[in-house]
């Protein structure tokens, strides 16, 4: 242990590892129509059937030509038409062109298209303005996207809203996934109260499980809300022992501290065994991993941005793993000039909310104020997350610090 690690809490480091060493990935496969796999990881490789584009076409609105009868003459009569998917269909005369229009096939023995831009209709043909013609001129040659054979995603890929269109321009109908892991979760606690009911005196609204919800299923998983359980020993057993029979993994928000009423540790000893708990991590110290008899547990803690920066920090990657996600990649880190000072002490790595822009080149990040773990206007206003080692002090105005800017399950 270092001279700047907090007795009793494990580094964030040593946590991944130990959660991403024991997840394996789910097994179970499903096969859907293309269009209903959205969100869901490949389980095989998609490999392209055919060639895309399958024909020579042209890239441009205009004429086929051969060159060599452009060198004989600069007016050409017009022997007929191809249009997308309507292709000319017949003898193509020496010393004529063709009209042409974009993506529609590449007339045999055309050698170049000239766009109408460069043309003019005459009453003897098409008056060619365009005499420096190349081989290949506006001609996209068959399989110059893709060739019969091309990986074009690889096993492990999670299916997003660019893959999709890609998959079926092969004429791919089906493709073979991994079955989504199931989530449940619930918060714990009799101070909180759901919305629309008015508040009694002690009492808060549940806003947790509204950042939970979007992130699992951001994070490509199915969730299954258990709603709103009180500080009750028998309630939450049997809460537990409801939700390990429905999903993969149980999450839940709350509990996990160290207050008197704070039973899910106690009730997670009883019916499994506890991975961890406690983190050299702010906010968010209070994170639980461990087993159930049928289902991984993740223990968030209470306060509403501990709740969702560990949902985002350390659930996010156990699930990707779980789900084969193996394309899946750590937000990236990047260098920033800091325009504010941000308040830390030694001893827990700090994801303090901030808003970067860049100026000259330059990213340049700011705080977006209080920090508290209970204060979500922070994360609200944030656009990333600036990363303070374990060991870093007070950061002051100048400095340099690390970034991450939020991936698409934020946004």
């Amino acid at each position: 242990m270092g001279c700047c690690d907090a007795p009793g809490l494990m580094p964030l480091e040593d946590a991944m590892e130990n959660m991403l060493s024991r997840i394996k990935p789910i097994q179970t496969t499903l096969r859907l129509p293309v269009a209903e796999a959205l969100g869901f990881v490949l389980a095989e490789d998609i490999l392209s059937p055919i060639f895309v584009p399958p024909f020579d076409n042209s890239a441009m609105d205009g004429y086929a030509i051969r060159i060599a009868d452009l060198a004989q003459s600069t007016t050409l009569p017009m022997a007929g038409k191809s249009f997308a998917g309507q292709p000319f269909d017949g003898e193509w005369p020496v010393g004529t062109c063709i009209r042409i229009m974009t993506g529609a096939k590449i007339p045999e023995g055309c050698d170049a298209v000239i766009m109408q831009e460069n043309t003019e209709v005459t009453e003897h043909g098409i008056q060619f303005n365009q005499t420096d013609v190349k081989p290949q001129n506006n001609i996209r040659p068959t399989g110059d996207d893709i060739n019969l054979g091309d990986l074009v995603l690889p096993q492990g890929a999670r299916l997003t809203p660019r893959d999709i269109p890609m998959i079926a321009t092969l004429g791919v109908s089906h493709v073979t996934v991994v079955r989504k892991p199931k989530v449940a979760f619930f918060s714990t606690g009799d101070e909180l109260k759901p919305l629309g009911e008015p508040l009694e005196d002690g009492q808060i609204y549940d806003s947790n499980r509204y950042g939970i919800k979007p992130l699992i299923e951001n994070f490509g998983c199915e969730a299954i809300d258990l709603g709103i359980i009180p500080d009750c020993p028998e309630t939450l057993k049997a809460t537990f022992e409801q939700a390990q029979t429905l999903a993969d993994v149980v999450v839940t928000s709350g509990g996990v501290s160290v207050g008197e009423a704070d039973y899910t540790k106690d009730i997670l000893e009883e019916l499994g065994e506890i991975g961890f708990w406690k983190l050299a991590i702010k906010p968010g110290k209070p994170f639980a991993f461990g087993k159930l008899s049928t289902a991984w547990f993740c223990g968030l803690p209470g306060n509403p941005v501990s709740a969702v920066l560990t949902m985002y920090v350390l659930v996010q990657p156990m699930l990707a793993k779980l789900a084969g996600h193996t394309e899946w990649k750590e937000p990236e880190s990047i260098p920033a000039i800091t325009k504010t000072a941000f308040k830390k002490a030694p001893g827990r790595t700090d994801y303090q909310r901030g808003v970067y822009t860049i100026e000259n080149g330059q990213f340049v990040v700011e705080t977006t104020g209080n920090q508290s773990s209970g204060a979500f206007r922070s994360m609200s206003l944030a656009n990333c997350f600036v990363v303070l080692e374990r060991e870093r002090g007070r950061v002051e105005v100048g400095e340099t610090v690390n970034i991450q800017l939020f991936n698409s399950t934020l946004y």
